[in-house]
């Protein structure tokens, strides 16, 4: 199913002070029918998430205690990977195993609406019809990890919702795609064969947030080498050589040999090097760490996509039984208070550079050499700090500035 966008009726009933209660009740009723199972309230949920339309938090806040209960999986990677191309099979296959799926398709923005501009759902063709895969396209609107602050609140509709898998895919900016760590529980990294260099590149930031490597595109030449590369980027990072995740530990690779095994094996080794017993994993305990394992795929017709479903439920399980779930689910959490605080504060101060004549017309004072730029900053925030100082004192201490006390303020 594809989302879009659609007036919901409620125009501009929220800015006015007797119509709010009506707002409330639009709200509410939207709510309601989300969690009813309806799409088409999903998806001017995800709308008003996304224009950051008047009243939208009061609308997020309420998703918080429904939420929890999807897998987040992000796929990021290096234009030209596939990702669009392996979310769709990823998709059908959840689908096939009962899974419900939502899908977060992070688009680059047009410079001149804002609005998403390649529309990945193009090439996501596999699910259409399916009322159980709901794909919303985003626009990243300039954010350098190609997501805008809007896909966690979106993603926290789609877990409301229900779905049982939430992927998100990013608009693929290379490095900077860091920021999808903060939305998803599991991260795959998508690297294309013959990579080369672009691997390299890898080791500063992609790998500390990589819980599965696919090198897509498989069947090409190129391959092999980019796999290799791969598994040295890691061992040099369990070796300290450069900064690695905190989830480092067992690790495999699934490879896939096209001239002789089409179906492909998992290649599992104990810590110690010896061969993995099939029946005692399932009853032993979760391995203290996670290394990243490398699998192969061809998305264009599915070769491999079962090993990724396998390894990314493996991760999800492991983040079950180490704890590391929660320990995600709390910086993802301080993350958006961060957000949300900067986005608030810049806000903010915006206005107060408005009723000061405009940023332009402080820039022009500094050319004159009347100020300069910390002069001005000083200006405007004193006040802030001051209301802040003022809240932190005790009621006895303002009682006694009041008075006419020294004033405690800092």
């Amino acid at each position: 199913m594809t989302a879009e966008d659609t007036d919901d009726g409620d125009g501009d009933a929220e800015t006015t002070g007797s119509a709010t209660e009506t707002a409330t009740d639009v709200h509410d009723e939207l709510l309601e029918r989300l969690l009813e199972g309806d799409h088409r309230a999903l998806a001017r949920t995800i709308s008003k998430i996304e224009n950051r339309a008047p009243g939208y938090r009061a609308l997020v806040s309420a998703l918080y205690e429904h939420t929890g209960n999807a897998d987040v999986i992000g796929i990021t990677g290096s234009p030209g990977a596939g990702k669009s191309t392996l979310v769709d099979k990823l998709a059908e296959t959840y689908r096939e195993q009962g899974d419900t799926v939502g899908i977060i398709a992070i688009d680059p923005s047009s410079p001149f609406t804002g609005g998403a501009v390649l529309g990945d759902r193009i090439r996501m063709a596999s699910t259409i019809g399916d009322m159980d895969v709901f794909v919303r396209s985003m626009s990243a609107r300039g954010t350098l990890g190609g997501l805008s602050t809007a896909t966690a609140d979106a993603v926290k509709a789609m877990d409301a919702f229900g779905k049982d898998k939430v992927i998100v895919e990013t608009v693929g900016a290379g490095q900077n795609e860091i920021d999808v760590v903060r939305t998803a529980d599991t991260v795959a990294v998508l690297v294309p064969p013959g990579s080369g260099d672009a691997v390299q590149t890898l080791k500063a930031g992609i790998l500390e947030i990589a819980d599965v490597f696919v090198v897509n595109k498989a069947d090409r030449d190129g391959a092999d080498r980019t796999v290799q590369e791969l598994l040295e980027m890691i061992e040099l990072g369990e070796r300290g050589g450069f900064g690695g995740g905190s989830s480092r530990g067992q690790s495999g690779h699934h490879h896939h040999d096209y001239d002789r095994d089409a179906a492909g094996h998992h290649d599992s080794s104990a810590e110690d090097g010896s061969p993995a017993d099939s029946k005692s994993d399932a009853v032993d305990t979760t391995p203290a760490h996670w290394t990243p394992p490398i699998l192969e795929t061809v998305a264009t017709d599915g070769t491999g996509v079962d090993d990724l479903v396998g390894a990314l439920a493996d991760h999800q399980t492991y983040l079950e039984r180490s704890g590391e779930r929660d320990v995600k689910a709390r910086q993802r959490y301080a993350e958006e208070i961060r957000t949300v605080l900067r986005e608030d504060v810049h806000d903010l101060l915006a206005a107060e550079l408005e009723a000061r004549g405009s940023v332009e017309v402080l820039a022009e004072a500094v050319r004159d050499g009347e100020t300069d730029p910390y002069t001005v900053v000083d200006e405007i925030l004193d006040p802030l700090e001051a209301c802040l100082a003022e809240i932190d004192r005790t009621p006895l201490e303002r009682d006694s500035s009041s008075d006419g006390s020294t004033d405690t303020r800092r």
